[in-house]
């Protein structure tokens, strides 16, 4: 299958995940708090194995000095960590805050910005190499998937219906395959491959700086267990499909 056809689905089906607040339609508050921080330790582990196991290594396997490899990397880091400082997400992204009308608007502005740059780099493993996307994009979904359901709480909480906050999250999540449209289409003129290290620079800091803190919030030694298990869980299932 030609690699552009595996860029378009793979946004369409990104895109997809962001309908996966419905769930949240049949579930009950309390149920739903149970089950996000397990999700969030997986995702978690997922996305740093996702980063060590598979981005790295192939973006040093290219032959290009490590040291601009790595510095793509922090590019990447620094990325995001100028994205949340801007648009203040860490005000408004637990499923328990209470947010204030504009907050809403903030989280739905950078979840776009960070769907926009998240396809571009997702993208950019396709174009290196198919197998390299795949795991990069499951990585990503399964990051994907807590952070929807936590969005939708935190947007219904601010104020929205159920209905108005789904849609605004699948309008969000749409940034996803417009940028690896630009992606696809900036490899017609220049060597894209730069995005492999610097999705991977991504994927720390969306793991360590977003995630592992929200995992770390429970002081209950068997939740904190559980946590921990499912974060090795994602690692593990990162290094066994490299």
């Amino acid at each position: 299958m030609d690699v552009g056809v595996w860029i378009a689905l793979s946004g369409a089906a990104m895109s997809v995940l962001a309908l996966v607040g419905s769930v949240t339609l049949l579930l009950g508050e309390a149920t739903l708090r149970r089950l996000l921080r397990p999700l969030v330790a997986f995702a978690a582990g997922s996305l740093l194995g996702g980063a060590f196991f598979h981005m790295l290594p192939a973006a040093l396997a290219t032959g290009d000095e490590p040291r601009r490899v790595l510095a793509w990397a922090a590019g990447g880091f620094l990325a995001f960590l100028a994205l949340e400082q801007v648009l203040h997400w860490h005000h408004c992204r637990r499923a328990d805050a209470s947010c204030p009308e504009p907050l809403t608007w903030l989280i739905l502005i950078g979840d776009g910005l960070h769907n926009l740059l998240g396809g571009m780099a997702v993208a950019g493993t396709f174009l290196v190499d198919v197998r390299l996307g795949v795991t990069t994009w499951i990585a990503a979904a399964l990051h994907e998937v807590p952070q929807e359901l936590s969005d939708f709480a935190v947007l219904v909480q601010g104020g929205w219906s159920r209905r108005r906050a789904l849609l605004a999250n699948f309008a969000s999540a749409l940034a996803f395959p417009l940028g690896s449209g630009i992606a696809w289409l900036a490899s017609f003129q220049a060597d894209v491959a730069f995005l492999v290290p610097f999705a991977a620079g991504n994927f720390l800091y969306i793991g360590a700086s977003d995630l592992v803190p929200q995992v770390n919030r429970s002081h209950a030694s068997r939740e904190a267990a559980i946590h921990l298990a499912c974060f090795a869980g994602g690692l593990v299932v990162l290094y066994i499909a490299a």
